[in-house]
């Protein structure tokens, strides 16, 4: 099947973005934006991007729906876990208090949205007041410090928290290297089993052509970063739970029951209801999934600031929508992916980050950042309706 160049634009318009916002800033900041370094930070500061997004995703893919909670989450979890901290209390079981209580949040949501029919915009609004306010209450309005190297290196804090060099490379991080070949090269598997699995199951498939032009641009991608990651301090431990989120979750959408139920509800809950999939159990599924993941940001989030505030996930919530929708997430839901998600994260990522390097008032980031995220939303209606 031949390969036809408009389909390659059309299927990667925001990757192809990407690539063309990364070159604009490589210009004005005189190469500052592609240092080792500030490819560390972008990776670091922008932890919770990808992890909120990726528990978004499921939340829009059900109907185009969101959760406003998440940042005020974010905060009251966190602030949880630093005060355990500072009372003593063993890390790990501060870090399972985190989850758990993230996971809470999102049962009490789901449930309000799956079996009381709460519209979740209304349903999240309230949690968004509701745990920004308990988020001050615990940190009773001051700033708790987390001293806990252990919790601070694990979950990419402090100055220690990276990978370190087993192979003791002369200035390079050998161990980072090699990490970024195995990467690539499971992905490669992945593709390619995925690929044979879905021709034997009778699904269409990409013609190879685009698929090849795909692995070669991402495998690419991966290991010149982790060339840049082996040239900084190596392979930072937040990069790992990153990995993990989004692996995780590109696993559930592609290639499980609950996954397909999630496009289903999205696509026509109706009619899902109709074939015997009950739209509640999705909807309790999405919400409770993005409560662990708010649980999770948290972590990294306090882990990465080494303190905790009642300020901290402010717009958080924002973010995570703003990358859903710029990586091709559909307003209307049904549509939408993990490898969409990242580049929606890294898109704004970089422009904050070039930005900042620029020296452009915090303002006019905004500013940016809500054109950007209008345009991709004005690019999704304006496809439905060609569609319909």
């Amino acid at each position: 099947m031949s390969v036809k160049v408009s389909d390659i634009f059309k299927k990667y318009t925001m990757a192809i973005a990407l690539v063309v916002i990364v070159i604009f800033f490589q210009i004005q900041t005189g190469g500052g934006i592609l240092l080792p370094q500030n490819i560390n930070n972008l990776i670091s500061q922008n932890a919770y991007v990808f992890v909120l997004a990726s528990g978004m995703l499921l939340c829009i893919l059900t109907g185009g729906n969101i959760d406003l909670a998440v940042g005020s989450v974010v905060c009251f979890v966190g602030g949880i876990g630093a005060v355990m901290m500072q009372a003593n209390i063993n890390v790990w079981v501060a870090v399972v208090v985190m989850l758990v209580g993230g996971l809470l949040v999102g049962l009490w949501q789901g449930f309000w949205i799956a079996y009381v029919k709460v519209p979740p915009f209304i349903a999240t609004l309230a949690g968004m007041y509701a745990f920004r306010g308990l988020s001050n209450v615990v940190l009773q309005g001051y700033a708790v410090g987390i001293n806990n190297t252990t919790f601070l290196n694990v979950f990419g804090g402090g100055a220690d928290c990276y990978i370190p060099d087993f192979l003791h490379g002369n200035g390079m991080n050998i161990t980072c290297m090699i990490v970024g070949v195995i990467a690539v090269v499971i992905y490669i598997v992945m593709v390619f089993r995925s690929r044979i699995d879905a021709k034997s199951k009778g699904y269409e498939v990409q013609p190879i052509g685009i698929e090849i032009v795909k692995m070669v641009i991402i495998s690419a991608l991966v290991l010149w970063i982790f060339y840049k990651l082996a040239n900084y301090k190596g392979l930072p431990t937040v990069l790992i739970w990153i990995a993990v989120v989004l692996l995780g979750y590109a696993y559930v959408t592609k290639n499980t029951r609950m996954g397909r139920y999630l496009y289903a509800v999205g696509g026509n809950e109706k009619a899902t209801n109709l074939s015997g999939i009950d739209s509640r159990k999705v909807y309790m599924f999405a919400y409770v999934n993005m409560g662990l993941m708010a649980g999770l940001a948290g972590i990294l989030t306090v882990a990465r600031a080494t303190m905790a505030q009642p300020t901290f996930g402010n717009m958080y919530e924002m973010d995570a929508i703003g990358a859903c929708f710029i990586g091709g997430a559909s307003a209307y839901g049904g549509e939408g992916n993990i490898f969409g998600v990242v580049i929606g994260a890294l898109i704004m990522g970089v422009i904050n980050q070039g930005m900042s390097i620029m020296g452009v008032n915090a303002n006019y980031q905004t500013v940016v950042k809500g054109i950007v995220v209008l345009v991709a939303i004005i690019f999704d209606v304006l496809s439905n309706k060609k569609k319909k």
